[in-house]
């Protein structure tokens, strides 16, 4: 019987993790194993998901579940406690344990492309991976600063935001789910003429490989970033930890 992984979100028709998933069973011949997707409605259905599929040893969390899920886990490893969001799900004898692999997938994903001249950094968003980026760079000792709608934990408003402000920070990360899906047209409100060609711009979405946000900041000139390395690397550190792997 083969072991069963699986992504939870909703909604998943944009995801990678299968394909991924999928891929890396077949280039390391693992024959064993299987990626599926579970599209949830609420959070309140994963414990009936995983009493009926009790195959299941790991699961990846997307949105909009990363901090919705915590109450359904038995334990949180430091890193997913101190942020409040975990993107992945170890079972181990019917007990359910956080991590947050985002926080790795994020570093490693920047790593080639980041320098001193990109600071201070701006994340859009307020969410479970707005708070993983904001803990990786705060662990890299790059100030950063958050921008929400109306969430105790920002920094600035949207409609605080002047051109001024956008030229300041030359690290932006977008990490709502503006540009994906439904809202594949929408962009975060911006004054986008603030960005120029000494600005680095990430996009955590990767499908689309270009959401109009990246396409508005590469018209400007940026050096621009989607989330498909993000992914990889968060993915591979997920792997390690439903199967208890080392480097």
């Amino acid at each position: 019987m083969k072991r069963l992984y699986g992504l939870i979100g909703n909604p998943l028709q944009q995801s990678f993790s299968k394909s991924f998933f999928d891929s890396y069973f077949l280039k390391h011949n693992i024959y064993d194993a299987e990626f599926v997707n579970f599209q949830l409605n609420s959070v309140e259905q994963l414990p009936e998901l995983l009493q009926s599929e009790t195959r299941i040893i790991g699961l990846s969390v997307t949105h909009p579940f990363k901090e919705l899920v915590l109450n359904t886990l038995h334990a949180l490893d430091p890193i997913s406690k101190s942020i409040g969001a975990v993107n992945c799900i170890r079972i181990h004898q019917k007990k359910y344990f956080g991590f947050n692999t985002d926080v790795t997938g994020f570093e490693k994903s920047i790593r080639p492309f980041l320098s001193p001249s990109h600071q201070p950094a701006l994340i859009l968003g307020t969410g479970g991976a707005a708070k993983a980026v904001k803990f990786a760079l705060h662990k890299l000792q790059w100030p950063c600063k958050l921008v929400g709608r109306n969430n105790p934990i920002q920094d600035y408003s949207y409609t605080e935001l002047t051109q001024e402000h956008i030229r300041h920070f030359k690290f932006i990360i977008q990490t709502t789910p503006l540009g994906m899906g439904n809202l594949k047209d929408q962009l975060p409100p911006l004054p986008y003429e603030g960005i120029g060609n000494s600005h680095f711009v990430m996009d955590l979405i990767y499908n689309p490989e270009k959401t109009p946000f990246l396409k508005a900041a590469e018209a400007r000139g940026a050096l621009i970033l989607n989330g498909l390395d993000m992914l990889k690397f968060q993915a591979i550190e997920s792997w390690k930890i439903w199967n208890l792997l080392s480097d």
